[in-house]
Parts: C-alpha cells; sequence; structure tokens
C-alpha cells in the first residue's frame, strides 16, 4: 500500500504531451495554462467526457452558453476536422440540491430528477445541441461508484472514518495536488468535522435521515459529487481520456478532484490529455456570473420567447469559448443583425443566380480569389483554439465584397457570373452549418411548409403582375421654372396608382407574419422568416 502511494506521488505536476495522432489543431489547455497541439491518442477519434447538468431546476441560460460553446467546438471538430468526437456525458441525478429540493416540494428525489433532465434535454434540443453518445446517470451506476471507491481505499489514496464516510486522502499524492489551480490558501469542503486535511473531499456520504441511500462496504450512503464523473468516465473511456469539458467554476474544486482520484484509481501519471473550459455568462454590466444562488437567470424557454437558437449561437460564436460573455438586449441585437447580414446574402445570391436580381456585369476574379482566401483564413483561424470570432470576421469580410457586387441595377450589359455567387453561397452555408446555425431554417420546417411556399410564390407572382401594369408610365410636360423650357416627367398614370400603394400595402403587412418582399425594378423576390412574429 506504501509504495502505490510513492508511485502516485513522486511525480511533479508536470503535463505530458500525448503520443499519438496530431489534429492539426491548437487549444488552450487549463492543464498547461497556454495553447498545446491537440494529439489523440487514436487517429481521428477524440473521447470526450462533459460533467452534465444537476437536475434539480430548470436550466438557465449560463448554462445554455457552456453547451452550446462546447457544441461549437465538437461540431468544428467532427465536421472541419474530420475527428470521430466520441461524447459522454453524465446527468447528475442525486446530490444535496435534489434531496432538499423534492424535500421542499414534497415528491420523490427520482421524480424531480426525471422532470428535469427531460426538460433540459428538450432544451438542449431546441438550442440546436447535439446529444451525446450518451447519457450516464448517476443512480444508474451505483455498483460501479463503490467498486471505484473500493479501489482507491486499496490502492491507499482513501480512508473510511467512524461516521461511515470516505474521505479522498489528499496528502497521499503529495504535490500532484493542485494539476489545474494553485492550491495557495485553498479551503477545502465545508461541513465535514472527520476529516484528516481540510482538502479532503467526500467520495461516500452517510445517509442522514429522509435521504436516499444504497448499500455499501462502510454503510448506506451515497456516492459523493466528484467521484461519479470518474467513475463514469473510466467506465467508457478506461484510463486515459482525450478531452474533458465544463464551465470554469468547474475547473476547482471538481475537476481537480476528478483527476485525484482517477489517477489514484488508475495508478497513472496523467488521466485526461486537456482539460477545456468555457468562460461564464453575465448580465451586461454585472461582475458576477449568471446562476440560481444569485437569482440573476433568464431560463432557456423564456429566452426563446424572444430570440431564435440560430440568434444565440451567432452571439455564442462573436466571442471566445474561453472568454466571459455579457449577455444584454444589444449584445443579442448584434448577433441578430449579424445573422440578418448573413440571411439577406444568401438570399440575394440565390435572386442574381436566377435572374431575378439584375447587376452590372461582376468581377467575378477577384470574388474566386476572396473565397479562397476565406475558406483558409477560417480554417487557420479554427485551427488557433477555435477562434471563432476570427473566423466570422472572415466570413462577413467575404460577404460583403459579395454585396458590393449585388448591386441593383436596371440596365444590364455585359455576360452574367452567376457560378462565383453559387460557390460563395454553398461555402456561406457550409460553414454556418459547421457552427450548427441552420440557415435553411431545416429545423423549423413542417410538412405544411412546401405548400405554403408556393402559395407565396404565387402570390408574389401576382403581385409582381400587378406593380408592373401599374408601373406602365405617362410622359407630362412640365415647365422648369428657371428656363422656361418644357421638360418631360414620366409619372405612373393616375387610375393606377391605387395598385400601387395596395401592393405597398400587401408587402409591408406581410412582414410581420414572416413574408419578406423585396421589390427590385419591376421584379420582387421573396423569403420567409420562420419565427418572426415570435422575434418582435
Amino acid at each position: 500500500m506504501l509504495s502505490s502511494r510513492n508511485i502516485c506521488s513522486r511525480t511533479e505536476r508536470k503535463w505530458i504531451k500525448p503520443v499519438g495522432f496530431d489534429t492539426g489543431v491548437k487549444t488552450y489547455n487549463s492543464l498547461t495554462k497556454q495553447k498545446e497541439p491537440l494529439v489523440l491518442a487514436q487517429e481521428r477519434i477524440a473521447t470526450w467526457y462533459s460533467c452534465g447538468p444537476t437536475v434539480y431546476d430548470h436550466a438557465h441560460l449560463g448554462h445554455a452558453c457552456s453547451y452550446v460553446r462546447f457544441d461549437i467546438l465538437q461540431r468544428i471538430l467532427s465536421r472541419l476536422f474530420e475527428i470521430n468526437v466520441i461524447h459522454v456525458m453524465v446527468i447528475t441525478d442525486i446530490d444535496d440540491k435534489i434531496i432538499q429540493r423534492s424535500l421542499e416540494q414534497n415528491i420523490s428525489p427520482t421524480v424531480l430528477a426525471r422532470m428535469h433532465e427531460e426538460e433540459f434535454k428538450r432544451d438542449m434540443q431546441a438550442l440546436q445541441v447535439l446529444p451525446p453518445a450518451v447519457y450516464m446517470r448517476v443512480t444508474d451506476n451505483i455498483p460501479q461508484i463503490v467498486a471505484f471507491i473500493e479501489r482507491i481505499v486499496g490502492n491507499g489514496h482513501a480512508y473510511v472514518t467512524s461516521q461511515g464516510n470516505v474521505y479522498f486522502d489528499t496528502q497521499s499524492i503529495g504535490n500532484r495536488y493542485g494539476k489545474l489551480v494553485n492550491l495557495g490558501g485553498v479551503i477545502g469542503e465545508m461541513g465535514a468535522q472527520d476529516k484528516r486535511d481540510p482538502r479532503d473531499f467526500a467520495l461516500w456520504k452517510a445517509s442522514k435521515p429522509h435521504e436516499p441511500y444504497w448499500e455499501s462496504p462502510w454503510g448506506q450512503g451515497r456516492p459523493g459529487w466528484h467521484i461519479e464523473c470518474s467513475t463514469i468516465a473510466s467506465s467508457v473511456f478506461g484510463s486515459q481520456l482525450d478531452i474533458h469539458s465544463g464551465g470554469i467554476d468547474l475547473a476547482f474544486p471538481h475537476h481537480e478532484n476528478e483527476i485525484a482520484q482517477s489517477e489514484a484509481y488508475h495508478q497513472c501519471e496523467q488521466w485526461g490529455n486537456y482539460f477545456l473550459h468555457s468562460g461564464h455568462l453575465h448580465l451586461k454590466g454585472s461582475v458576477e456570473k449568471m446562476s440560481k444562488s444569485l437569482k440573476n437567470y433568464v431560463t432557456i424557454k423564456d429566452f426563446l420567447e424572444s430570440y431564435t437558437a440560430n440568434e444565440f449561437r451567432l452571439f455564442c460564436l462573436l466571442t471566445r469559448y474561453r472568454s466571459a460573455i455579457d449577455y444584454s438586449d444589444a449584445s443579442m441585437n448584434d448577433a441578430r443583425s449579424t445573422l440578418s447580414t448573413i440571411s439577406a446574402f444568401c438570399h440575394n445570391a440565390q435572386a442574381y443566380m436566377q435572374g431575378h436580381l439584375q447587376c452590372q456585369p461582376i468581377e467575378d476574379s477577384i470574388l474566386w480569389e476572396r473565397l479562397s482566401a476565406t475558406q483558409s483564413s477560417v480554417r487557420k483561424a479554427l485551427a488557433d483554439d477555435f477562434d471563432t470570432p476570427k473566423a466570422v470576421d472572415a466570413i462577413m469580410s467575404l460577404i460583403h465584397h459579395g454585396n458590393c457586387q449585388l448591386q441593383p441595377a436596371t440596365k444590364v450589359d455585359g455576360p452574367r457570373s452567376p457560378a462565383v455567387f453559387g460557390a460563395m453561397l454553398s461555402y456561406v452555408r457550409e460553414i454556418m452549418g459547421v457552427f450548427g446555425v441552420d440557415l435553411l431554417d431545416r429545423k423549423e420546417v413542417h410538412d405544411s411548409s412546401g405548400v405554403l411556399n408556393n402559395v407565396v410564390e404565387e402570390l408574389v407572382h401576382f403581385r409582381s403582375e400587378v406593380r408592373k401594369f401599374a408601373l406602365s408610365v405617362e410622359d407630362q410636360a412640365q415647365q422648369d421654372p428657371q428656363t422656361g423650357s418644357e421638360i418631360q416627367k414620366r409619372h405612373p398614370q393616375p387610375d393606377r396608382v391605387p395598385l400601387l400603394k395596395a401592393c405597398d400595402a400587401l408587402r409591408n403587412n406581410l412582414a410581420p407574419l414572416g413574408v419578406h418582399i423585396k421589390d427590385r425594378g419591376t421584379n420582387s423576390t421573396w423569403e420567409i422568416t420562420r419565427g418572426e412574429t415570435r422575434k418582435n
């Protein structure tokens, strides 16, 4: 037992660069406090574990921000760098908060946890977050957790108290404790009187009256908070994990304790190779993170009454995933405006390709070069610790140069260049799809959408024919007040002005309903923005 303790304590807190497949991506590793090459143990396979929700209440926007940001990272790895991400997430369905809330509401902790677990999954689906390969519940893994603790005790890194608690012995691993954070002055978990060291943390908690419990070699009780993640991650991925993710608030004590107990269990020098942490979400003007304890949170359901999942994803893309992020109506409007600019370009590019938008000859060689440079810049930015703001800037610059050449013209001379806009349109849709932004609104399309599109198409066509007729003009001779000479003015015929006004009124009335008609001379184009009435 003493020899095993020495094995685990003899090594300094030094990161060991993995041996294996270099993805070409660099990511900020919380273990080294700097960017490191992302090297995977198996070629094009990334094992990824993340801490899921503690399901005692509604998930809020602070939670959503972390899940959406890591969803974006996983999508980038899988869809741009062709890495097969195997993602496992734990659902904490038993802990102090769940027990307390169940007593307050006089319902079973199991029922409470299942209700909020399903709500969480619905929220994630509404935010277009891809589900993990598997969700794992703590209560489904109690025997595995007990066996995991038994081995840590057997390896000499935990001790049992007379009260039936089992604690991890931080002194047993020496200076290996503190890989993620500087522990100077850090106080351990509060409330326990039977620990040898304030830094020691619970692996197993003896049961109290009116609490759920399970049988164990140390008596009736339940798991501590940290042990669940080590056990479940190890049960799926074994003694080595490529990537572990979570909010920055989980770095200590949760992730620190996971590392300690996992390395004590596996008797290894490095369990997780990369720890990725996302920044907090703050309400604008507040230094505090969004949290339930501070009562400064917005539920995901309430948020989606005012904004869309695509808009929230743009909001997340406009800052680095590691950075704190300020949430406000102004910042959401910035995201909405960016998304609107992207959507408008896609619509205009389509209109040009279809011949509905007439422009002067396009300098397509410039756009082809811009497109190639943008593709290179975006890939380079995303390979540099997933720099989504820089990538979005490059995409918006491409769109700007495209828009500069998509200016409507009444008289057109020369050849058309639809191919370059087809390539630009395909790329913008593709890369936004990599980020999880659905420009085609496929998740919101219902069975009736095809019929709706055909109805709008016929309506807009009829309106265009009416406008063409109403816009036919007559020449009127008027006298120039300065020279006294006659000048010719072209005006719609008076009896057709009411038709023009009716066409304008129809366009204006349909906009709040999500049908946007754009008049381009005598031609018109249209698009449906689903959920528009929700957003305003």
